[in-house]
């Protein structure tokens, strides 16, 4: 794998920020577009421009050609059966939140149970939380281990007879973790319960085979897999999404409306109701020709790299606590004894280090690691080792600095 090749399609990353070449440690927040996204959205909007599926002239057929072309190629990055069970969004948080308030709402009662871990997203928690609260089901946590992992046996030991849905991340943004969703899927299906899979983290850096999996849902966004912002990713089991209500009504998703009552259009446009999210859309389908080009084992396999070099570097800090566990995905989330993480974070952005800062939308993993707070640096295709060497100078740097003040 070429990274200085790949580097060279980021036009963000040739800059300097601060006086410094620019070190983008934040993909896990967002990633950097490569100059073949950037060109697929300017050339729809210069030369394509049109709504889709409606009209029938020339502009309109690329457009829905384009559009529906690029479901296809998600189709075929995460192997569904059918591009009927990949349904075009706004990101993750919207994936989560169709399942939550269409299938949960209509599937559960009193007494059932959903059942998700401490280190979620908040998009993966208030969805459920509020779903509990609505059909008066119970919300379980499956504890963690010392480390932020998983253990099966307590998977086995919070899922129950009376599960019907279970949420987890396949990938936590804040420790790392790298779930067994597989085979929590298992276990899941063994109790009767359907699963959904938190992809945000994990589609952008590994395979994903939502077949293999045996996941009922699948949620993921574009933004952080190299395309742009606004356009994400709900894959759900053609079976399931047939039987579940739109949650959002309007133009696009109607068959026939009557003054009383209408019906909605087949799969997927049953869930995409109005103006589809057509050039981002379109830039999506770009950046999986991109990733695909790069080959998804590849990246998997630089960013472990970048992963062993970051803990092997970053523990010879002294004074600086690691959370999460050894074997991790690429990212790593820390804090310097007595520096507030986003000072460490001015400082380090001081250097032109971008880092994350903050309680990275998992307030009660926060509380479970007894922190307020901490800095992320997260890596992705186009980071190198000589990144991680900056961030450890930026670390020093900032751990004389403080020190000097403290």
């Amino acid at each position: 794998m070429d990274v200085k090749a790949i580097r060279e399609q980021f036009p963000v990353l040739h800059q300097e920020v601060n006086g410094h070449p620019l070190v983008y440690l934040d993909s896990s927040a967002t990633s950097q577009k490569p100059l073949s996204v950037i060109q697929a959205v300017d050339e729809y909007y210069r030369q394509h421009n049109s709504n889709v599926h409606r009209g029938v002239h020339t502009l309109g057929s690329r457009a829905t050609d384009l559009y529906e072309g690029a479901r296809e190629k998600v189709r075929r990055f995460i192997n569904a059966d059918s591009t009927a069970e990949v349904i075009f969004n706004r990101g993750t948080t919207t994936g989560i939140n169709t399942v939550a308030q269409s299938y949960a709402r209509q599937n559960l009662t009193a007494g059932d149970e959903i059942v998700i871990t401490p280190m979620e997203h908040h998009s993966n928690i208030i969805p459920w939380q509020q779903a509990a609260k609505a059909t008066r089901a119970t919300l379980k946590y499956i504890p963690l281990q010392a480390d932020g992992t998983v253990a099966l046996e307590d998977v086995r030991n919070t899922i129950t007879a009376n599960t019907k849905v279970v949420a987890v991340t396949h990938v936590s943004n804040v420790l790392g973790t790298v779930n067994p969703v597989k085979e929590i899927a298992q276990i899941a299906h063994e109790n009767g319960a359907v699963i959904l899979i938190d992809g945000a983290q994990g589609a952008p850096h590994m395979n994903v085979d939502v077949k293999e999996l045996d996941c009922d849902f699948y949620a993921f966004s574009g933004h952080k897999m190299c395309a742009p912002t606004g356009i994400g990713v709900l894959y759900g089991k053609k079976k399931l999404l047939n039987e579940m209500e739109p949650v959002e009504f309007g133009g696009e998703m109607i068959d026939f409306v009557n003054l009383y009552d209408s019906t909605w259009k087949e799969l997927p446009w049953k869930f995409e109701g109005g103006t589809p999210i057509i050039a981002d859309a379109i830039g999506l389908g770009a950046a999986i020709d991109f990733l695909n080009e790069v080959g998804m084992d590849n990246i998997l396999h630089h960013e472990k790299v970048l992963a062993d070099y970051a803990m092997e570097k970053m523990n010879e800090i002294d004074g600086l606590t690691i959370y999460g566990p050894e074997s991790r995905a690429a990212l790593v989330t820390f804090n310097l004894a007595d520096v507030h993480p986003h000072d460490t974070a001015t400082v380090l952005d001081a250097e032109g280090i971008a880092v994350r800062a903050g309680h990275h939308c998992a307030q009660p993993l926060m509380r479970w690691l007894d922190v307020t707070a901490t800095a992320r640096a997260s890596f992705y295709l186009y980071n190198t080792k000589e990144d991680i060497d900056h961030l450890v100078d930026g670390l020093l740097k900032t751990k004389e600095y403080f020190g000097d003040v403290l």
